[in-house]
């Protein structure tokens, strides 16, 4: 990452956290396949004075998705869809008793100028487990981030309707794409 040292501020004003969860099973016609902003995050960014990463770290509240498409499916996704979903969601991430995700980073590998692996930790639903992100460069000062995070491992049971016809994928895929500017750091 070319990134000028310094620390920098990340969020939903420099940047967008995107999940897309997929369908499967039996019924998975039935379903669809979704596409979830996150407008409620915050992150901070430290780069050192030999412009390697020092740390990164973001934190996610889990109450504030918004379903944005539903792709697939035996008829469209209604607002009423929406609104379903997003009370399932947050009954089946306990986001009552864990409101926030957190990832921490504890070391960037980088792979050529423009990008590299973060490893660190994630901690969903109250449990901490390794993840893996793979990050590019997709523009001047802009990063893209993108890797999955399998639900059973932090103790979720991936949603499941029609009797167990129809299932959520166990992995969620995101994206966060930030862009890193100078008014927001270095400082």
């Amino acid at each position: 990452m070319a990134v000028a040292p310094g620390h920098y501020r990340l969020g939903p004003d420099n940047g967008r956290i995107v999940l897309r969860t997929f369908r499967q099973g039996l019924g998975a016609r039935a379903g669809h396949d979704l596409v979830i902003d996150v407008p409620r995050w915050s992150g901070e960014l430290t780069v050192n004075d030999d412009k390697t990463v020092a740390s990164i770290a973001a934190t996610i509240d889990m109450t504030s998705w918004i379903v944005r498409e539903g792709n697939g499916g035996i008829k469209p996704l209604t607002d009423r869809d929406r609104r379903e979903i997003t009370t399932t969601a947050r009954r089946v991430l306990s986001t009552q008793q864990h409101p926030e995700a957190r990832f921490a980073a504890s070391r960037f590998a980088p792979a050529g100028d423009d990008g590299g692996t973060l490893e660190g930790t994630f901690t969903l639903n109250g449990v901490e487990r390794p993840l893996r992100v793979q990050v590019s460069q997709v523009g001047q000062n802009r990063y893209r981030a993108t890797g999955s995070v399998v639900q059973s491992a932090y103790g979720i049971k991936p949603y499941t309707g029609f009797f167990g016809a129809l299932k959520v994928r166990d992995a969620v895929d995101f994206e966060v794409e930030a862009e890193v500017r100078a008014q927001d750091g270095p400082g």
